[in-house]
Parts: structure tokens; sequence; C-alpha cells
């Protein structure tokens, strides 16, 4: 909005002289980095507000295990309010709406569609999970795992389809992998005229396959970081570390001399999504101080759907899925840490792999503490984000 109304206002505020002071509203980073301060700010200031309105509505997590040693080392979570994903998606949307290009940016458009889709559909599990107690006897204690994931693939096809009917160029069609140039190589980036050939071999997804590979990535990733959130501080700072390497890659795909010189696709329009990712970063940081162990909220499925998916709207729009797999590479070995625990415990008729699943629960009952689980999974979402972007110097 401030964005937006600078350009409005023009001439106007030249006329008073105040154009030149508020113009560096226009630079990208400054916005972004904006972004992160202002959604950290805004989750500091309303976090303890809302904090005690979740506690006032009895929406205290209380999660039974199948597995008796984990309900004793998790017994402290009972009554923790829940559902602090309004938080973080109040401040991500206020942010976005102050310092990104909301009126013209149809990238932030469609990352609002995201935030907004995924937090409802999060709110309504939570809710009816959480208030299940206080409701009439058979009332349903969430949604069921269908219904959710039809309304993720659902989003999935949608974004799947605008992004590639609206796409400006050919480039935002290409499937990005690591160490495969896009480009063929130029001697100087600077003075290109026109942009750069596609190199040869480079894969140009049709309409189907990038619908399909759209639809799954929102939908995995966003169930990945709903399956994370099982330990305080585990899923947000992961979050905060992905979202700081989106800001990296957002920053790349929106400046076309960037990306050219390092043959990885040009989307234009897309460095907009910087704002985003920075709103993301910073609300992550700010609940972290009160997600933290011992935790005061969690965020529940209204916080973790939507970060999850909003991580894959970012990804998709920039054409860096790969590099999505990486960089949220403890999202995924968690959600594949269960889908290997029910699958092998359905065909060995109730053999297990792991001790428990999501894996960090397998961790925790080896012998670490939740303190050492969480930090080490830290690390390790460090060391994967930088992989994924020194790749992307290697082609």
């Amino acid at each position: 909005m401030l964005y937006n109304l600078t350009q409005l206002l023009q001439n106007v505020l030249d006329q008073i002289g105040l154009y030149s002071l508020i113009q560096v509203v226009y630079q990208l980073e400054f916005r972004a980095v904006g972004a992160v301060l202002l959604s950290f700010f805004l989750v500091m200031v309303f976090a303890r507000p809302v904090i005690r309105w979740l506690a006032r509505q009895k929406v205290g997590d209380s999660p039974e295990f199948y597995n008796e040693r984990v309900n004793e080392l998790m017994k402290s979570r009972a009554g923790t309010p829940t559902m602090g994903g309004v938080l973080i998606c109040g401040s991500i949307l206020l942010t976005v709406f102050l310092l990104a290009d909301i009126l013209y940016n149809r990238y932030v458009h469609l990352a609002i569609v995201t935030l907004l889709w995924l937090a409802i559909l999060g709110g309504i599990d939570d809710w009816l999970k959480l208030t299940s107690a206080r409701r009439k006897p058979g009332s349903r204690e969430g949604l069921y795992a269908w219904e959710k994931l039809l309304f993720q693939l659902g989003l999935g096809v949608m974004i799947g389809l605008f992004l590639y009917m609206h796409a400006g160029t050919v480039d935002a069609h290409v499937l990005n992998l690591p160490f495969q140039r896009t480009y063929v190589p130029t001697q100087s980036v600077e003075t290109l005229i026109q942009p750069p050939l596609l190199s040869p071999g480079v894969i140009v997804l049709g309409m189907l396959g990038f619908v399909i590979i759209a639809a799954m990535l929102l939908a995995g990733t966003s169930n990945a970081v709903n399956l994370t959130d099982g330990m305080d501080g585990l899923a947000t700072g992961t979050l905060l570390v992905a979202s700081l390497a989106m800001m990296i890659l957002t920053y790349i795909s929106g400046n076309s001399s960037v990306a050219y010189y390092l043959l990885v696709p040009s989307v234009p329009g897309t460095g907009e999504l910087m704002v985003v990712a920075g709103a993301m970063a910073g609300a992550c940081l700010g609940f972290l101080w009160f997600n933290c162990s011992p935790a005061s909220v969690f965020m529940g499925d209204t916080g973790s759907l939507p970060m999850g998916g909003l991580l894959a709207y970012i990804a998709i729009a920039i054409r860096q899925e790969v590099l999505l797999v990486i960089i949220g590479g403890v999202f995924f070995i968690e959600m594949f840490s269960v889908m290997i625990q029910v699958s092998y415990f359905k065909y060995t008729s109730g053999k297990r792999i792991f001790r428990m699943s999501p894996i960090h629960h397998h961790f925790h009952l080896g012998g670490w503490s939740e303190h050492q689980v969480v930090a080490r999974f830290w690390l390790v979402a460090i060391v994967l984000a930088m992989i994924a972007l020194v790749s992307l110097k290697l082609r």
C-alpha cells in the first residue's frame, strides 16, 4: 500500500519536496528488509493479547500419542494455546498490504489467496479439533484427511493453471534442475538487448505437467510443515531458515541480470515475492520468541498449512521447485518418515522401522532431549539451505 501510494501521489509529493525522501520505498531490497522488521514487530506487539484471547477460548492442545513414553515426554504441552497461526498469518497479511505492490502484481495477489485459503482451511480444522470436547457427543474432531487434501490440491491446480496461462515468457514454464543451465551462456549480461536463448535439453513443461507439479508440491509442502510442527520451535525455526533462503531466490528470479548471470530462470514480476518471503521470515522470528521451549503458543494447522503452502507457491512461481525440496529437506524427511512408517506397518502387519514417526519423535525416544532434536534439526535446515544456494553457481 505504501508502495502504491507513493506511485499515485508522486507528483504531489514531488511538489512539496517529500518525494526524494521517501522514494526509497521503490527499492525492493529496502521493502523486503522492512517486511522482515515490520512483521517481527507486529507479532511482538500482538502476541500476548492474542495468546490471552486463545487461552480464554480454551483452544489449548492436548495431544495423545500411541506411544506412552512420548505422552510422558510431551505432557508439559497439554493446555498450551493453539491456533497461533492467526498471529503469523495476520502479521504477514498486514505487512504485505503495506509494503508490497498489491494493486498491480499478480504474484502478490496469488500469495494472498494462498495464505487466506490455507489459513481458513487450517483454522476450521483446528477449531473442530480443539472444541470437540465442549460440543455435543459425536461431534467431528477436525477435518478428514481427504477433505484437507482435496482443498490443498484444488488450490494447487488453480495456482498452477493461473501461473501457466499468465506467464509472460516461456522461461516461466521451465523445470529448473540442479546443475542444469537454463540459458546459453553469454559474454556480458549487462549488454544484452534481448533475453539469452534457452539451453538445449532444458525441460519446458506443458500445461498438464506444470499443474500436476504445482498441485503436488503445494499439497505436499503444506502437509510436510504440518507434520514437522510437533516440538517447541521446530517448525517455526525451520520455516525461518527456508523463508530467508526464499528471499534470496526471489530476488534472483526477479532480477534478470542476476538470473542470466547465474543461468537460472528469470520470471519478471516475481521480485515482489521477496517482500512476501521477508514477511514470512519476520513473522517466524517473532513467533519463535513465544514458541521456543517452553512454548507459550503453538501455530497449529492455522499456521503450518498456509506457511508450507506459501513456500511451495513461491517456489512454483520462481521455477525453483527442486531447490525447495532441498531447502525444506527437514520438512520432507519428516513427511516421508510418516509415509514409510505407515506403509511398512501395513505391509508387515504391525512392524515399525522407526520408534515413532514423524522422525523427530524417533530421536526423542532414542535419548535426545527436545532441545537437542530441535537445535540439530535447525542446523540441518541451515546446511541444506546453504547447499541449495551454493548449487546456483554450480552449472
